[in-house]
């Protein structure tokens, strides 16, 4: 059941996602006793490094005064800030408790965030490095092309700096997706991670706020991502990873016979608990012996679109073969 994702062998295609689930060792290895294939470790927000590094600063500012040995008590500016010693020490020891890749989440959106932090995961022994690049943007008088340079150059400037496999996790908010995905590839991306979601808050009528929050993600949920990885299957030879809408062993399936190297998921661990990795596994393993499938690869990319096929015309075949389904079961439809 064993499957190859950024250049590494996995003993299995379920990798845990980055999540509540991977912020400590003992996390970590509860996810590998599973028999996940990889894990992902909670993303590292540059924020909190830049926060902390704020705050650091301004109590050795008011203090060095003191006494001439104040500034003893205060972390030196050239150390990492406390946020990545923690991350970082997480990585180590993470790394050297399990027997599966463990792999680095940093979550930024500008290209000086990232190149120097990248290094440090690096050289902390993790396997690879998912850049998390979420960058929604506010301006809206900024073009999408120079949205799209700043990805760009963000994975060209961390893939120069690291020498390990770099993965990108992006949105399904560009206006050629198809396209720019080969591009970070070209820039330099070892894999693709489709999708990141953009966490949209709700409003409470009642107290008129906006209230932020997260919600879990639900099957339908994987339609869009499960999409896109079949029209990119046959298109590039990058890893490609499927995250989102994971709930039971037949979504693993689907994302697999649409062309994923590896499914990720979070939403259904955090529901069903760790353990509920081996069930996912389990499930899949039953499907393929039933099927006659021995392994992955016999079975990987079977519905993804073919290689001499435009991908404009098989989606839009689907479309109007979605459209004739919906009609007749509910009537006729105008769209």
């Amino acid at each position: 059941m064993g499957t190859n994702y950024l250049g590494m062998s996995l003993r299995s295609p379920l990798v845990a996602s980055a999540g509540p689930l991977s912020q400590t060792v003992d996390g970590v290895r509860e996810l590998a006793d599973t028999g996940i294939g990889a894990v992902v470790l909670y993303s590292l927000f540059a924020e909190q490094v830049r926060a902390q590094a704020t705050r650091d600063a301004l109590l050795e500012e008011l203090n060095a005064e003191s006494f001439p040995e104040a500034t003893s008590y205060f972390p030196s500016l050239d150390d990492p800030d406390e946020p990545a010693r923690v991350y970082l020490s997480l990585v180590e020891r993470a790394s050297a408790a399990v027997d599966v890749p463990v792999i680095a989440s940093l979550n930024a959106s500008a290209n000086g965030s990232w190149v120097d932090f990248a290094r440090r995961l690096a050289d902390a022994g993790a396997s690879a490095l998912e850049c998390n690049i979420y960058f929604v943007p506010g301006d809206v008088t900024l073009p999408g092309t120079e949205v799209e340079a700043r990805h760009l150059e963000i994975v060209a400037a961390v893939k120069q700096a690291v020498d390990i496999p770099v993965a990108v996790k992006l949105s399904p908010f560009f206006s050629s997706v198809g396209n720019f995905a080969l591009q970070l590839v070209e820039a330099g991306a070892d894999g693709l991670v489709l999708f990141n979601r953009f966490l949209q808050p709700a409003i409470d009528v009642e107290r008129l706020a906006v209230v932020p929050g997260v919600t879990l993600s639900s099957r339908a949920d994987g339609r869009v991502p499960r999409t896109w990885i079949a029209t990119l299957r046959n298109r590039t030879t990058a890893s490609l990873a499927g995250t989102s809408g994971v709930e039971t062993a037949e979504d693993v399936v689907a994302y697999l016979l649409a062309g994923a190297d590896v499914v990720m998921t979070t939403s259904s661990l955090l529901r069903h608990g760790a353990g509920y990795a081996g069930k996912l596994l389990a499930g899949l393993d039953e499907w393929m012996t039933r099927r006659g499938f021995t392994s992955v690869a016999d079975f990987r990319g079977l519905l993804a679109v073919p290689a001499g096929e435009e991908a404009s015309d098989s989606a839009r075949a689907g479309y109007v073969a979605a459209l004739e389904k919906a009609t007749a079961t509910y009537g006729s439809l105008r769209a």
